[in-house]
């Protein structure tokens, strides 16, 4: 194996590429019976995406809307932003990152489509559970619940839009379903700021989690479940490997561990930033949530939105040069980010403060795409989704997790010196700092991207 790899990393770029794809359809063709039994067209491949992204919608509106009600649920049960750090933070970050590796070893094995459905239902229902929380505790439990629940999703939509879409033109496929985090964005915080003014954020959890139930009928109606390795035309005649071989192939990969990293703690950065604006632009400029909503959403899901398709387009049409482009793209993205959160942090109106985030919320998102589509070449057709599971469980800690966390636990240290202006100084040292230290981890990563796919696809052949 070490021969081979040696051989690998002697090749120029674009051989390399060529190495790679040629290994991967001498894995094993696939078969024609497999073919002929699956053969769909290139319309119904564009439904399916599209329904994977309302999937993906709904989940991240989800998890948004939270961000928007923080404000009257604060006054209401007269918590601390350490308190409600938590509850957007690890209260979902943790259930959700603990069950997707094992939902995931799940999805390797069973029928996707399936598990997409019984995911969407539950978490639709604990979603609608929040807006009848009496307490705290109730609103952590609910908020667990959701991030059980949405578990499922990720390791199944990754693992389905791999095997529906080739490797040059999977980026972009990427990156339309990446469209679900800058779309949820919009609509949560815009939906949510205004059904909050009319009717209190009770009902606002109720009215955005009951339709999810309808969309996993129409998922499960409507959607077919693919021959794994379909789209890179291998054979996938073997069976799933366990988790600890899935683990231990993953940190034998340099590439794997930075890419991670830096998507990791390019997460933390922005939702750190969506999270929190909204409490920011209400405490430092007394903002209602209609307000806030109608502000604030667009730049989220309009800017964000056009970052993450433009990096997926990016990355296929610059892939085929040099493979490393698939880390140099998100690695400049990141610190371009740095002057606009500086700006926003220390705006003097809450209208400059949206407009100098115009950009960073364009440039956050371009980690999406690059990040998914890579992780699919990394390992093998049977670690797909496992992979995937893996990534989130990480990624969904650091992101999630830390990133409300740790910019409500700043926040607090720094109001006795600040007062009400700590959150906007909690936000800026959490997304600043983060900012340079992810974009060193895309740049280490780009140095081992050629070897680490000619590894994979060695392994898929062996």
């Amino acid at each position: 194996m070490r021969g081979v790899l040696r051989d690998a990393d002697a090749l120029q770029p674009a051989d390399h590429l060529g190495y790679v794809c040629t290994l991967g359809v001498r894995g094993g063709a696939i078969s024609e019976r497999s073919q002929q039994s699956f053969d769909v067209s290139q319309g119904y491949r564009r439904y399916v995406l599209g329904m994977l992204l309302a999937v993906f919608v709904v989940s991240y509106i989800d998890r948004q809307i939270l961000a928007i009600l923080l404000p009257p649920i604060k006054e209401e049960m007269n918590l601390s932003d350490t308190q409600l750090g938590f509850l957007t933070g690890f209260a979902f970050a943790i259930f959700y990152a603990v069950m997707g590796i094992p939902i995931g070893q799940w999805a390797d094995r069973w029928n996707r489509c399936n598990i997409i459905s019984i995911c969407l239902v539950l978490w639709s229902l604990m979603t609608a559970a929040s807006g009848l929380a009496l307490n705290y505790v109730h609103l952590v439990l609910a908020r667990i619940g959701v991030g059980v629940g949405e578990a499922g999703t990720g390791p199944c939509n990754h693992s389905l839009i791999a095997d529906y879409y080739p490797a040059d033109k999977r980026a972009t496929a990427m990156g339309v379903y990446s469209l679900g985090i800058p779309l949820g964005a919009l609509f949560g915080i815009m939906a949510g700021g205004w059904i909050n003014e009319f009717f209190g954020w009770r009902t606002a959890f109720i009215a955005v989690g009951l339709p999810g139930v309808a969309l996993a009928i129409v998922i499960k109606l409507t959607v077919k479940e693919p021959p794994r390795g379909h789209a890179d035309q291998v054979a996938d005649d073997i069976d799933a490997p366990n988790l600890r071989e899935v683990i231990s192939f993953l940190w034998a990969s340099r590439t794997f561990i930075h890419l991670l990293l830096g998507a990791c703690i390019t997460g933390m950065c922005y939702i750190a930033v969506t999270q929190w604006v909204p409490s920011y632009l209400s405490r430092s400029f007394g903002l209602g949530t209609g307000e806030i909503g109608t502000l604030f959403a667009p730049a989220v899901g309009i800017a964000g939105g056009l970052g993450t398709l433009l990096s997926g387009y990016m990355v296929d049409k610059m892939r085929p040069r040099d493979l490393r482009w698939q880390a140099w793209i998100p690695g400049a993205a990141i610190f371009l980010t740095i002057p606009g959160v500086t700006l926003a942090c220390l705006a003097p109106s809450a209208n400059l403060a949206v407009v100098y985030l115009i950009l960073p919320l364009f440039f956050f998102p371009m980690q999406l795409a690059p990040f998914s589509a890579l992780v699919q070449g990394l390992v093998p057709l049977r670690m797909r989704s496992v992979a995937v599971a893996i990534s989130l469980f990480i990624s969904t800690v650091i992101a999630f997790g830390l990133g409300p966390q740790v910019t409500g636990i700043v926040s607090d240290l720094l109001e006795p010196t600040y007062g009400i202006e700590s959150l906007r100084y909690g936000i800026l040292v959490v997304a600043v700092g983060g900012a340079v230290w992810s974009g060193i981890h895309f740049l280490v990563c780009a140095k081992s991207i050629q070897a680490d796919q000619a590894n994979a696809a060695i392994t898929q052949e062996a």
